[in-house]
């Protein structure tokens, strides 16, 4: 540890950490522009100057390493002029954009210039004009706006592992580009509008929409993928305008992945806002009322029940109650037939955590894209590499942004390990081989009380609460094959967009309570319009089991109520009304709206037998993977560009 004093104040730090940490441990505000906690260190804005004991001028304190005794200014002439130099060399060339950038409010520039800068300039040259950069539908440039801080240059190469963005020529000639003008391929894009410190990136969806300080913000969770990346959703007159991540360095650090930052225009479209009763083989609009007769008449005989991927927690609770009171074991979450029961919560979770694949030494993925499933995660693997994490994997040859060797589950690539840890992929228990799949994935990670390194990765954020609380069949209970082509009489669909609605039988009656009117939708014979995630408060667990809770940020649209009032009100019109009416009194049902889940105890998996049939690849339709995403405008056009990469100037 080196003894530093920052204007007067000794402070501690480790050998080798920069001037800037230093400063910002003694509590001293310096300003900067390249320099990011996450990037590496550049030291071309030189906006972070400090006056050094004895150093014959000011010097970066980004790029500058601390010595034992060191003396350090933040706040003298010599700094203050060094610092409103360095601002009016920034503003030469940046446009008078600020009423009509939509960086405007939240602008590092602008809170800088006014800190640090001065009240006029002593340039009065032309301003250059540089050419604005086509890099796919999420991210609007404009490049005359860009102070070449290169912080988008770093991310893209470093963190999401794509680097497609660079500088071409010098001084006051370089631009900031992709090259050859192309999409971006990165499934972390949007982060680039975040990291950006002035107006240059910014979001194509939100352009001129609003301003930041016109919002009302809220927080949530991103429940399309399993990361369970903390959210804050920003509104404005009952509708979602923007969605940024919040910063939780155990799940994604400040991360969040493309889909569920610009799929919230899907909100908007296709929604279900009034139930619906098929009258003489066609939906037509009814009551409330007229759709809880229709089910009371007509929910008998044989029950089941299906939820889907992104249902909140209550939700599935009070389905679950509803169909036990109605004497019904016929329950079930795993849409794909995969092979998880639900009985041993080690099976099922992302045992190491997120932030444990930085503890491993070697990691091995089974039947799984982690760049596409859970892309934030994907970044952590990243990062462990570049720190010497190890990585194979099993299944189609792909580009997971960071070097890992094709194997097969015979190599022993885990021998050695003193963490091994093992990824496999949800989509892979679907398998006709998925029983054996699972108990092979977890006999190479050898769980131990220490280190349990089997880690099974779920792909959306209601898939993991519906195996805590127990949606599978029951003693004697048919599970989703069982219950199609007549399996059952009556089936209630809760969200459930994930097969083919086309394989429930011609007579089996249909409640689908959903948002959206997906397929599903199309096969029901009632439809109770439901609210989506941004529209209700709700429990989520993340593929680690985290439980995390969202709020209302509008309301749902028209007569869509929030899915657990829905089963309620149903529940009492079948004459088996739930024990409870408000969302306080549900949440006292299980304990595990508490936070209080059993002890995960280490139950090997009973063996299968392994097949030989090839891994298949993952969807590579990123964008457009459940009802909210299909539909949205904003994920049509990724698709579309993600095929065709190359595109023309707008």
């Amino acid at each position: 540890m080196a003894k530093v004093t920052v204007d007067g104040i000794e402070v501690e730090v480790p050998n080798g950490a920069s001037v800037l940490q230093a400063c910002e441990l003694a509590g001293a505000e310096i300003p900067r522009f390249c320099y990011h906690e996450r990037l590496s260190v550049a030291g071309n804005c030189r906006m972070c100057l400090v006056e050094v004991e004895k150093a014959p001028k000011p010097v970066a304190s980004c790029a500058y390493p601390v010595m034992d005794g060191m003396k350090v200014f933040t706040d003298t002439p010599m700094v203050r002029n060094a610092r409103r130099g360095v601002m009016e060399f920034l503003l030469i060339n940046h446009p008078l954009d600020c009423p009509i950038c939509d960086q405007g409010g939240e602008c590092d520039l602008q809170d800088q210039a006014m800190a640090y800068g001065k009240d006029s300039s002593r340039f009065q040259e032309q301003k250059r004009v540089v050419k604005d950069k086509n890099i796919g539908p999420l991210i609007k440039t404009v490049m005359t706006r860009c102070i070449q801080c290169t912080r988008c240059i770093r991310f893209a190469t470093e963190v999401a592992g794509v680097p497609e963005l660079g500088a071409t020529g010098r001084g006051e000639s370089m631009e900031v580009g992709t090259y050859v003008e192309k999409a971006l391929s990165s499934e972390l894009s949007g982060n680039l509008i975040d990291i950006c410190p002035v107006g240059a990136l910014t979001s194509r969806p939100y352009a001129f929409v609003s301003r930041p300080w016109e919002l009302t913000k809220t927080d949530s969770i991103d429940v399309l993928d399993a990361t369970g990346t903390p959210i804050r959703i920003d509104t404005r007159g009952g509708e979602v305008l923007r969605i940024l991540p919040r910063q939780d360095e155990a799940i994604n650090e400040e991360w969040m992945g493309d889909r569920g930052r610009f799929s919230f225009d899907g909100l908007k479209r296709r929604r279900l806002d009034r139930p619906w009763v098929r009258r003489n083989g066609k939906l037509a609009p009814a009551t409330w009322a007229e759709a809880f007769s229709e089910i009371a008449a007509r929910f008998r005989g044989r029950l089941g029940a299906v939820v889907g991927d992104t249902v909140d927690a209550e939700a599935v609770f009070a389905l679950k109650s509803l169909m036990g009171t109605l004497g019904s074991a016929n329950l079930d979450c795993r849409q794909a037939g995969e092979a998880i029961t639900g009985t041993h919560r080690a099976h099922h979770l992302f045992n190491t955590g997120i932030a444990g694949i930085e503890a491993a030494d070697r990691l091995l993925i089974i039947g799984s894209n982690p760049r596409l499933e859970a892309p934030v995660i994907n970044a952590r693997i990243r990062k462990a590499t570049l720190a010497g994490l190890k990585v194979a994997y099993v299944g189609p040859a792909t580009d997971l942004t960071y070097g890992a060797t094709n194997v097969t589950l015979e190599t022993d690539f885990l021998a050695g390990a003193e963490r091994p840890m093992v990824i496999l992929g949800r989509a892979a228990l679907a398998r006709p081989d998925g029983a054996g799949l699972l108990a092979r994935a977890w006999e190479m990670a050898t769980p131990t009380p220490e280190w349990n390194g089997f880690n099974l990765l779920h792909a959306f954020g209601g898939q993991v609460a519906a195996l805590e609380l127990g949606f599978v069949p029951g003693p004697g209970g048919l599970d989703l094959a069982a219950m199609m082509g007549g399996g059952v009489d009556a089936l209630w669909l809760l969200g459930a967009d994930g097969f083919d609605p086309a394989r429930i039988g011609e007579n089996t009656f249909v409640v689908y309570q959903g948002h959206h009117g997906d397929a599903a939708a199309a096969r029901a014979d009632v439809i109770l319009p439901g609210a989506a995630y941004t529209e209700k408060d709700g429990t989520w667990l993340n593929t680690e089991g985290r439980m995390q809770r969202a709020y209302t940020a509008v309301l749902p649209p028209g007569e869509a109520r929030e899915d657990w009032k829905i089963l309620r009100a149903a529940s009492a019109a079948l004459g088996k009304p739930l024990p409870f009416d408000t969302l306080e009194q549900l949440r006292a049902q299980h304990p595990l709206f508490a936070g209080i889940v059993p002890d995960t105890a280490l139950v090997a998996p009973p063996a299968g037998a392994l097949s030989d049939l090839p891994f298949a690849a993952a969807d590579k339709n990123y964008w457009q993977v459940d009802p909210i995403t299909r539909a949205s405008p904003t994920m049509a056009a990724c698709a579309q560009a993600a095929q065709t990469p190359a595109m023309a100037a707008e």
